[in-house]
């Protein structure tokens, strides 16, 4: 944040009755979309949240989803952080943005050794998780104010299709894909082209069940929580500017797109979003069962959640990688995005074969 940022915010952080502390903003790292600032306003700590730099795919990135959600939802899962302003006048940062409150805490990512020689903290990590997931799913969005949000009916289908536009879109844009050879191992420009397409047909034709929507997250995993440092036990679920009404299986699957585990294709591993292949962790059909007796659901339609949810998080990093081509972020970490989220296809790509 410039000078000139951090003056027009200071103004308008004057107007709304939170005016700003002299100690610096620090930026929180490790995140590779929206930009989240610690600051002292009002004599309190406080998270600005803003989208990332450069033109952002539709509907991504949604400050104001964000506010909504978190502005309620506190009040029924006390794990939410609560948002307490939302500033959508571009003239003060050039993007819309929100203040959250702030909970300290342990965030763990994919290489943090924490639960390496501590095979049971690793299986109460694992169940913990799926705690969380089944208390979230259990809140009545009516009773606080968000029987309105998203529009559940239909969710999946909608979700397919507009995954689906987002990879063509990339792709389009983006040029050919050169991952995967053709019959003669030679390189095959259009093979993600393809996989994508293949894998939007499947999922339009395949047979869901229709269950009862709930809360949905839409990112929910380890390192989208905070955790007191010694208990392990969760102190914020935070990152929901997804977060809508739906299907509950597309959290289930999503949180399990990330679970990496022994014998995994060299891209899931590659991912290390979660600790997940530690020993102690459940395994990712292990968790779809105490899910489904947590919540009394059947799980039979689960792998087709799995290949969206797999098809999604692949046009995810190809999202990303297109920030990094277009100049938005210098960060060394999304050039390697595109050749991951491709990979990331034929993993999708495999899954649906599977789930025949």
């Amino acid at each position: 944040m410039d000078h000139d940022q951090r003056s027009r915010l200071a103004a308008h952080m004057v107007k709304i009755g939170l005016p700003l502390g002299d100690a610096p903003f620090t930026r929180f790292s490790g995140g590779l979309a929206n930009q989240n600032y610690l600051l002292e306003a009002g004599g309190r700590s406080l998270v600005l949240r803003r989208p990332p730099d450069g033109e952002l795919p539709p509907g991504a990135h949604n400050m104001a989803r964000e506010y909504a959600v978190l502005s309620r939802l506190h009040r029924a899962f006390p794990l939410a952080p609560e948002a307490v302003h939302l500033c959508e006048d571009v003239s003060v940062l050039g993007v819309p943005f929100q203040l959250i409150t702030y909970v300290p805490g342990l965030v763990i990512k994919g290489d943090h050794h924490l639960l390496l020689e501590d095979p049971a903290q690793a299986a109460a990590v694992s169940a913990m998780l799926v705690e969380t997931l089944v208390a979230l799913h259990e809140v009545d969005a009516e009773q606080i104010g968000l029987g309105d949000l998203g529009r559940p009916e239909g969710f999946a289908a909608r979700a397919v299709e507009g995954w689906g536009k987002r990879a063509q879109r990339l792709l389009e844009a983006d040029g050919p894909a050169d991952v995967i050879g053709d019959a003669d191992g030679n390189p095959d420009r259009d093979a993600t082209a393809r996989l994508s397409d293949e894998i939007g047909a499947w999922l339009r034709a395949a047979s869901l069940r229709q269950r009862e929507p709930t809360l949905l997250h839409c990112d929910f995993k380890l390192d989208n929580m905070i955790l007191d440092p010694l208990s392990l036990r969760p102190v914020a679920v935070v990152d929901w500017d997804m977060g809508t009404r739906g299907d509950p299986m597309f959290d289930l699957a999503t949180l399990l797109s990330y679970w990496s585990q022994p014998g995994d294709p060299p891209a899931r591993l590659q991912l290390a979003q979660m600790p997940s292949v530690m020993p102690g962790f459940a395994t990712r059909d292990a968790v779809v069962q105490a899910y489904a007796r947590a919540r009394g659901v059947e799980v039979d339609d689960y792998p087709v959640f799995a290949v969206l949810a797999m098809y999604k998080l692949a046009v995810v990093f190809l999202q990303l990688h297109a920030l990094y081509a277009r100049g938005a972020t210098d960060d060394p970490r999304y050039a390697a995005f595109k050749a991951l989220g491709q990979e990331l296809m034929v993993v999708a790509h495999d899954l649906r074969a599977e789930a025949r």
